[in-house]
């Protein structure tokens, strides 16, 4: 089984500048509202990611040129009690372990 290290980079402008924020086409924004995420609250998110998303289990799905893709499935609970499923995707490169995106679950387990 394969975990990522808990100081992967979660890069701020990943989060409120791309996933927090409407976009025209393969919006997430929407969403992660449903749980209370927005541009005003990035840090919650990059909480919730490294507390409940990164310890699961890393799968690897892609080698690439840049490095080796893993995705983690899980749930965002929030305080509030809404759960969002979701997947995420992480790269390894040799300098460092890096968020890439998240999705929804659309076969949530």
């Amino acid at each position: 089984m394969t975990y990522l290290p808990p100081d992967t980079i979660i890069a701020e402008a990943k989060l409120n500048q791309y996933l927090l924020i409407p976009l025209p086409k393969n919006d997430k924004s929407k969403y992660l509202a449903q749980g209370g995420y927005v541009q005003e609250n990035w840090q919650q998110l990059e909480r919730d990611l490294r507390e409940q998303i990164l310890p699961l289990e890393a799968i690897p799905i892609e080698q690439t040129k840049f490095g080796q893709k893993y995705e983690i499935r899980g749930n965002l609970t929030r305080p509030n009690g809404v759960t969002l499923s979701i997947v995420t995707v992480w790269i390894v490169t040799p300098q460092a372990t890096k968020f890439v995106t998240l999705v929804p679950n659309k076969q949530p387990n």
